[in-house]
């Protein structure tokens, strides 16, 4: 007997069960596309709805690989518009150049069927920075991304903010999937 994957049930059976991806870059070509080629396995299980790219006047080929990707790309926007527009109910913020990990995708769409609270990703085991680099270091907010629903993003959203802000004041669950940070991407140029 065949198993059907828990993301194509959830999509079937409930039509909230979507995501919106956001992103916001600037000149960070080759990290977006890291992240872009990990979220096609998300877009053809039918969990990943949209990608929205928020771009701070890039320079680089940014704004290509968004277009080929077929993300909604941003040169001027406002942080309340984006969510407001977000085709899915929930949104999982990230930053270019970091990769979800295998099972992402199944649990993703397990937890957004049975959870209304935010969650961020488990950071990887086999990414992690040196000890002396992590002492008295607080990680960036959206290191290990952030999934939170539709409506808590948009009540959290004020013009001018930025994405890791929505990191802020929030106490999410970890999620048992990896991510590889985007910094690893970042020191791989």
């Amino acid at each position: 007997m065949r198993k059907t994957p828990l993301a194509i049930i959830c999509t079937a059976h409930y039509e909230w069960a979507m995501l919106t991806v956001v992103l916001e870059c600037q000149d960070q070509e080759t990290e977006l596309a890291q992240t872009l080629s990990v979220l096609v396995a998300g877009a053809v299980e039918g969990l990943v709805s949209d990608v929205v790219v928020l771009d701070h006047g890039s320079r680089d080929g940014s704004s290509r690989v968004a277009d080929a990707a077929g993300c909604r790309f941003y040169l001027h926007w406002d942080i309340k518009d984006i969510v407001r527009s977000a085709r899915g109910e929930w949104l999982l913020f990230v930053e270019p150049g970091a990769r979800p990990q295998a099972g992402w995708i199944d649990e993703i769409a397990e937890y957004m069927a049975l959870n209304k609270l935010p969650a961020r990703f488990t950071a990887s085991r086999g990414y992690r920075r040196p000890f002396l680099k992590r002492i008295g270091r607080a990680a960036p907010p959206l290191e290990l991304g952030l999934l939170m629903p539709k409506n808590q993003a948009l009540a959290a959203a004020q013009s001018g903010m930025a994405l890791a802000e929505f990191a802020k004041g929030q106490k999410p669950r970890k999620l048992a999937s990896e991510l590889i940070p985007s910094w690893v991407a970042r020191a791989a140029r």
